[in-house]
């Protein structure tokens, strides 16, 4: 009962930090004068990855040898699949809810330019990191090859979507500053302050929530990797979901879906590296599919945007579609 009672506090936690994030990566792209593209792919994305970005480094590095390396190879194929499937989901669910009280209804209005670049960035670069898993032991050498390039391909993404202009909604549209209420132009140490503060609840519930979480799955004794890959992105793309059910709330829709598209880019990326640079990276069968299902996700909505040009609400709840044919892989004791 208390690992439930925490979980459910964790998850009030997350809440509460993903709020208090959106607010202040909204108010730091006014101050930085950054796009809203940039706001969403880069600030967002980037700050509210960093709970699934500690948990496979402290598995690989602080873990045993054998388990570690499975929870941590786990989480970071776990987390792709999660944001590329139930992310996905659960942002065309909260659009479906608030079609009634948002400008667009069911339709997402966001910048599509922006979504195509990420998506076809995704499946490009994940790919390229699931071929790298292939690679025998032997051939070590072009695994750590191919990671520098995923990082120095990452490294050119960043730099290009902050070369972006500026296209943000304007002030009067920001919300009101949490830490400074009354005030209309908060200096831009105390939004970074905020944003600090924010990043720091979302950690702690993340944290939280994994611990309460494997003590109630514990119990059913789950195997490290599929705990990992089911359980840990749960937790840690929580955020992600969190913040774009806000901004699709408030007709946010480049920022809520920035904001994950973003976190994939990221996660296909430096993530992947850092699991080649620290374990052999030799991929199983089961983590094969995975990857593949996540590749396929993306796929069909980058597929979907090219041809339509727009997307809406059901293309969206696809994603739900994905994730059920993971569990139900999983299941069937294919994925183990």
């Amino acid at each position: 009962m208390v690992s439930i009672a925490i979980l459910v506090i964790s998850l009030g936690v997350i809440l509460v930090g993903a709020e208090i994030f959106v607010n202040g990566t909204e108010w730091l792209g006014k101050k930085l004068n950054l796009s809203e593209g940039a706001v969403g792919s880069v600030l967002a994305a980037v700050g509210t990855a960093m709970p699934e970005t500690l948990i496979p480094i402290i598995a690989i590095v602080f873990g045993s040898n054998s388990k570690g390396h499975d929870i941590g190879i786990g989480a970071i194929l776990g987390a792709p699949l999660m944001l590329s499937t139930l992310a996905m989901f659960v942002t065309g669910i909260a659009v479906v809810i608030f079609r009634r009280k948002r400008t667009f209804g069911a339709k997402v209005v966001a910048d599509y330019s922006s979504m195509s670049r990420d998506l076809g960035f995704f499946i490009l670069v994940y790919a390229t990191a699931v071929l790298a898993g292939l690679i025998p032991p032997e051939n070590r050498i072009w695994q750590i090859s191919i990671a520098i390039i995923m990082v120095v391909a990452y490294c050119w993404y960043i730099f290009v979507m902050l070369s972006e202009e500026r296209d943000i909604v304007s002030d009067h549209e920001l919300p009101k500053f949490y830490l400074a209420r009354k005030n209309t132009s908060p200096a831009l140490g105390l939004v970074i302050f905020q944003v600090f503060i924010a990043l720091g609840l979302i950690i702690l519930g993340a944290d939280m929530f994994v611990k309460s979480v494997t003590k109630v799955a514990d119990m059913y004794v789950v195997p490290a990797f599929i705990l990992a890959l089911i359980i840990t992105p749960i937790a840690t793309e929580l955020p992600e979901k969190f913040n774009s059910v806000i901004w699709i709330s408030r007709n946010k829709d480049t920022l809520a879906l920035g904001n994950i598209t973003g976190a994939m880019v990221f996660q296909s990326s430096l993530i992947p590296a850092l699991g080649i640079f620290l374990t052999p990276w030799q991929l199983t069968g089961s983590a094969l599919i995975v990857a593949l299902l996540a590749i396929a996700s993306a796929s069909f909505l980058y597929l979907e945007l090219r041809k339509k040009k727009h997307i809406s609400a059901p293309i969206l709840l696809m994603g739900g579609f994905f994730y059920a044919l993971f569990i139900y892989l999983v299941y069937l004791g294919i994925i183990k």
